[in-house]
C-alpha cells in the first residue's frame, strides 16, 4: 500500500493522457480479509475524501451486502481494490472516465499475489468483471451478472460474483431485473455474513 501511495505513473509514464490532476490513490489492502471488492475507480467524492465508497453508491452496496460503516471500512475484514485507484477525471458529458489502465498492468496481480487468503472476488462493474473473469464474461453486463450462479459456482479461486455498479444510475436496470434483488443479494448477504 506503501508504494501504491507514492505512484505516479499515470503522471509521469501514462497510458494516453496524463491524468489531469495530482495522484491520490484509494485502496484498502488487507493481509486478513477474506473478502475483496473489485470496483471501477473513485469518484469526485471519494477523490475528495480519500475513502473508498464514501457516497450514496457506497451506501447502497453497503445495503446490498447487509452490513454497516463499520464492518465495510475494517480492513482486517475486507479489502477494497478498484480496477484504477486514483480518480480518473471527467469525460465531456460530465462522467467519470474509465479507470486507469496503467493500475491494472503496474498493481493487479501483486495485490492478489500478496492476498491469497482472499476466499471472495465482488466484481462491481464490466471493468472489473472482464479482469477477474476473462472469457466467462457475458456479452453484457446485464448478462454476466444474471450468470452468477455458474460463475459462483466455478471452481476456481478466489470465488467472483459479478455484479452491477450501485450507482443510482443504475435504478432502472435493477427494475428491469427483479431476480438480482431476488436471487442475487440473499445470497450474496449470505456469504457476507459467513466470511466476515
Amino acid at each position: 500500500m506503501e508504494e501504491i501511495r507514492g505512484c505516479r505513473i499515470c503522471v509521469e509514464r501514462p497510458s494516453g493522457r496524463p491524468l489531469p490532476h495530482e495522484p491520490r490513490p484509494v485502496a484498502i489492502l488487507s493481509p486478513t480479509a477474506r473478502i475483496a471488492i473489485c470496483g471501477q475507480a473513485p469518484g469526485t467524492r471519494v477523490h475528495a475524501s480519500g475513502v473508498p465508497f464514501t457516497d450514496p453508491s457506497g451506501d447502497r452496496l453497503r445495503d446490498w451486502m447487509g452490513i454497516g460503516s463499520e464492518a465495510f471500512y475494517d480492513a482486517s475484514r475486507l479489502a477494497i481494490v478498484p480496477m484504477g485507484f486514483c480518480f480518473p477525471g471527467l469525460d465531456a458529458k460530465g462522467g467519470d472516465l474509465p479507470p486507469r489502465r496503467e493500475c491494472a498492468g503496474q498493481w493487479r496481480s501483486r495485490i492478489f499475489e500478496a492476498m491469497p487468503q482472499i476466499e471472495l472476488v465482488l466484481a462491481v462493474g464490466l471493468y472489473a468483471q472482464k479482469w477477474h473473469l476473462g472469457a466467462a464474461v457475458g456479452d453484457s453486463l446485464t448478462a454476466t451478472v444474471a450468470n452468477w450462479r455458474a460463475i459462483l459456482s466455478a471452481s476456481r479461486e478466489p470465488a467472483i460474483l459479478p455484479l452491477p455498479h450501485p450507482s443510482w444510475r443504475n435504478n432502472a436496470w435493477i427494475r428491469k431485473n427483479p431476480w438480482f434483488e431476488n436471487d442475487l443479494l440473499p445470497e450474496l448477504k449470505k456469504r457476507v455474513r459467513q466470511l466476515l
